[in-house]
């Protein structure tokens, strides 16, 4: 497992979010109550920014057309979405926010 350093831990309050990039990928960073979740940047519904979106506990919505997905699990909670978004998991020390690289 190589390990990507994506943020400080300290960078976001609970309840906020932001885009990430790695490489290519693009990615959207979520502070839930003190937990951090990680899920790919783009809506499986429309080409939209999720991170543009807005996040109310676990669940972030879409800017575009307001599909819902759940942060912890991907899983779709809304029309129009249907389709998953993907989600990495997260490694929170040494004051970073760490993904797996080999997921990317």
């Amino acid at each position: 497992m190589a390990l990507v350093k994506i943020a400080s831990s300290e960078e976001l309050q609970p309840g906020q979010m932001k885009r990430v990039q790695v490489g290519d990928t693009d990615l959207a960073l979520y502070n839930v109550d003190g937990e951090y979740y990680v899920t790919s940047d783009l809506c499986t519904h429309a080409t939209a920014s999720l991170s543009e979106g807005t996040l109310d506990g676990h669940v972030v919505q879409c800017p575009k057309h307001g599909g819902r997905f759940d942060v912890r699990t991907g899983a779709a909670v809304h029309l129009p979405a249907f389709t998953p978004v993907r989600t990495y998991g997260v490694v929170v020390r040494d004051g970073g926010v760490w993904i797996d690289g080999d997921e990317l």
